[in-house]
């Protein structure tokens, strides 16, 4: 099916950027044309690690303060490591990364588990996921974030056993943590 995007201009410009847009593209049922004016969030694609630290049999989260899902009444997110993608940084770099930076490990297998869009109706984001294990004794740095981006990151262990019981009764709310831990139970037991 054909489709255009003409007109695209900055419609906002700050942390997060929005992007405006005239769009046609052929209708699904009947092959006329469609034409309408859309907007993109445009944050850059990101990165997550699920962590497996083999010496504790636990996964490695990070538990930090969001904005968006304070404003629904959850203001700690307990999530996997994760981060956006610096302009033409290779995915597996950012992984290794953000994992140093955040939780101080340091990593270097990495498996891809997938790529996928988050929210395709309003993001232009992509994340892809990666699956790391890990020793205890890789830790190499206190967790934390980056100070000058304000990061307040705690590091979390949960065991195997019990992150598969709080995936099974719904405690994890957020899109990489839910589809890292399935692929894992799917994948490697």
């Amino acid at each position: 099916m054909k489709f255009e995007i003409e007109n695209e201009k900055i419609a906002y410009s700050g942390f997060l950027k929005v992007l405006r847009a005239d769009v046609i593209h052929e209708a699904v049922h009947n092959g006329d044309s469609i034409h309408a004016t859309r907007e993109c969030l445009e944050r850059g694609d990101s990165v997550a690690v699920l962590i497996y630290e083999k010496d504790t049999d636990s996964f490695l989260f990070t538990r930090q303060f969001r904005y968006p899902s304070a404003r629904r009444n959850n203001p700690w997110m307990l999530e996997l490591v994760a981060g956006s993608i610096d302009g033409d940084e290779e995915g597996q770099v950012a992984a290794r990364r953000e994992v140093k930076e955040e939780i101080g490990f340091e990593i270097q297998d990495l498996e891809k588990v997938m790529t996928y869009f988050p929210s395709p109706g309003g993001c232009s984001e992509q994340i892809t996921i990666y699956y790391a294990q890990v020793n205890s004794s890789q830790q190499v740095t206190k967790e934390g974030g980056k100070t000058e981006e304000k990061e307040d990151i705690e590091l979390v262990r949960i065991k195997k056993d019990e992150a598969k019981k709080m995936l099974q009764k719904g405690a994890f709310n957020n899109s990489i943590s839910i589809i890292g831990l399935q692929w894992f139970f799917l994948k490697k037991g």
